[in-house]
């Protein structure tokens, strides 16, 4: 997402397209992903009229309207013509794509220290400051109702618990009774964080073009930039560190890890489609262009047959991967036949 933000933008700021009737088009943007996501997060079918008291407004999509509106916000108040002077000479040790951007850098690194301070300074009340855990079952049953410690805290007292994810997964092992939603309030600070990675991203391809040495290369430091703070805040281990890695709560060190290997597969895949024109990016290029329709189809119709049968053995992995390759090969085969088409679901 930060990638194409930057880049689309670019192209059509160069366009001449000014900047408030962009800034309505990604006010619109974001509206309609936010509300698709409360749409198919509620679903009805044989459950009868849903309850306005229980409409979960967390969810997937409204986290990335969320995070889109803020970032893409952000690169347009701050937009800069990308300089083409002396392109070609710029050297490998050149920090123009990080020092054209600080007031960007600057207000993340702000958000990211909100998130610090209300993760592990926010007082919540019957749970100790700073608490990461599952709550229930966890740490021998001590602090039940903690779940997700200040992130749970915060979207219970501004949504309200009926308006959150009901079956979180930690429910499965720690049997924990209040709810908590992955894709809740607090988190969202670190999904923009990792999306302007993405223009980070992004602010590399075209500050650096036709550069593969120096785009390369900042690909490799930014890899490893970011895979040593996992490091250091994990401690390198599963549940030791002092931020473990948590989908979840979407911590910081979940941040790092993932935008790690992001920067790595980049650096693999970058010179293979970009340079040598070796791999178009096919299949994965069909879904792509039509990822918003792909995925609402997914959630709407993930329990619907050819896409989801009863399992033999409800917990052999081999079952469930079986089913989910079959699920993910129709859906790309749907997205081919689409694209032939040129139908697109656009927003």
């Amino acid at each position: 997402m930060g990638s194409s933000i930057f880049l689309s933008m670019t192209s059509v700021l160069q366009r001449g397209c000014p900047k408030f009737r962009l800034l309505g088009k990604i006010a619109w943007r974001s509206f309609l992903l936010i509300c698709i996501g409360i749409v198919i997060v509620n679903p009805n079918y044989c459950l009868g009229p849903l309850s306005w008291e229980k409409v979960r407004i967390p969810g997937v999509l409204q986290r990335l309207g969320g995070t889109y509106f803020v970032v893409a916000v952000l690169e347009l108040l701050f937009a800069k013509p990308v300089p083409e002077i002396c392109t070609s000479e710029r050297s490998c040790f050149s920090l123009l794509d990080i020092t054209s951007s600080w007031p960007q850098w600057l207000f993340v690194l702000m958000l990211e220290g909100v998130w610090l301070a209300l993760t592990f300074f926010l007082p919540v009340p019957g749970c100790p400051t700073g608490y990461l855990g599952p709550g229930g079952l966890g740490d021998w049953g001590k602090y039940p109702n903690c779940t997700g410690g200040a992130a749970g805290y915060i979207d219970r007292l501004l949504l309200g618990g009926h308006h959150l994810y009901q079956h979180p997964s930690s429910a499965v092992l720690y049997h924990t009774e209040v709810a908590y939603d992955p894709e809740g309030i607090l988190g969202t600070i670190n999904s923009i964080v990792m999306a302007f990675l993405g223009v980070q991203a992004g602010k590399i391809l075209l500050y650096y073009k036709d550069q593969t040495k120096g785009i390369l290369i900042r690909f490799a430091a930014w890899g490893c930039f970011l895979g040593f703070i996992s490091v250091a805040l994990t401690k390198a281990s599963e549940n030791e560190g002092f931020i473990p890695v948590n989908k979840n709560l979407w911590s910081i060190s979940y941040i790092t890890t993932l935008s790690s290997f992001a920067f790595f597969i980049l650096l693999v895949l970058y010179p293979v489609v970009d340079v040598k024109g070796l791999w178009t990016g096919t299949p994965f290029f069909y879904p792509g262009m039509n990822s918003i329709l792909v995925y609402v189809g997914h959630e709407v119709f993930a329990n619907y047959f050819p896409f989801r049968w009863r399992l033999g053995d409800s917990e052999a992995h081999k079952e469930h991967l079986v089913q989910n390759t079959v699920a993910t090969a129709l859906w790309v085969l749907i997205a081919y036949v689409l694209y032939k088409k040129k139908v697109f679901w656009k927003i």
